[in-house]
């Protein structure tokens, strides 16, 4: 009986271990992006490859994704981004040394069509995080009469926006009473929905990054907030922005 007991056991151990070799031999991991470039500074090149693994076999959505670097100094490395439906990076050069950095970006979910952005300096052999602009802020709100108005910290400018085109789909849904407001709401000031760099002449690089501003949901897309940026002592500076209203569609 013993000897049964020991069997089996042996036989439940080895079911086991190949249910767990089963799993890591059918993970599919599937390489999005590659690119060869000297990031390093050695005059020599490196390979960049940007790789996700599927929630499910054949599901577009990616639980894991990440870039492999294979460098030229025979060294081999790793760093993970978030989770999210697409991604992709560019190589250009950020901080204005010289030097290619990888700029990254992964759509998060697709409905809220959110982004999130990476950008990495790899000089030296050395990762190093480029710090990104943040979204601006802004104070956003549905006024009466069927309009809305946004201001921008930054610059202290406001703009309204005349959203009568709107007007049975607020009064429907109970936003709006005879033109006034059944009570006070604010907007939602979104991420960057788009965040890219912008090469000019003689290399040197802005970021130009777009926020949707919506109402009473995601479709309900009011002004589309535009800002450009550029690189000047270590970090990024405003240099304009663009405030547009979104039609009704």
């Amino acid at each position: 009986e013993m000897l049964l007991v020991i069997a089996s056991f042996f036989l439940m151990s080895l079911t086991a271990i190949t249910g767990v070799y089963a799993i890591e031999e059918t993970t599919k991991i599937v390489t999005i992006s590659k690119e060869e470039a000297d990031i390093t500074g050695d005059g020599k090149v490196e390979e960049i490859l940007l790789k996700g693994v599927p929630y499910q076999k054949e599901d577009t959505f990616l639980e894991k994704i990440y870039f492999e670097i294979n460098a030229s100094n025979g060294k081999k490395d790793s760093f993970p981004l978030e989770s999210g439906a697409r991604a992709s990076f560019q190589l250009v050069d950020l901080n204005g040394d010289g030097l290619q950095d990888i700029f990254a970006s992964v759509l998060t979910g697709e409905s809220e069509g959110i982004v999130q952005n990476y950008a990495y300096s790899l000089k030296d052999f050395v990762q190093t995080n480029i710090p990104l602009p943040e979204p601006l802020e802004m104070e956003s709100h549905f006024l009466k009469g069927y309009k809305a108005e946004i201001k921008l910290a930054t610059t202290g400018k406001a703009y309204r926006f005349d959203l009568k085109d709107r007007k049975i789909y607020y009064k429907r849904l109970g936003l709006y009473y005879n033109g006034k407001l059944n009570e006070p709401t604010e907007l939602t000031v979104n991420p960057f929905n788009q965040l890219q760099p912008i090469t000019l002449k003689g290399n040197k690089v802005e970021l130009q990054g777009e926020q949707r501003v919506t109402g009473i949901a995601n479709a309900d897309v009011i002004a589309s907030v535009k800002s450009t940026w550029t690189f000047e002592n270590s970090h990024w500076k405003l240099k304009s922005t663009i405030v547009n209203k979104e039609l009704n569609r």
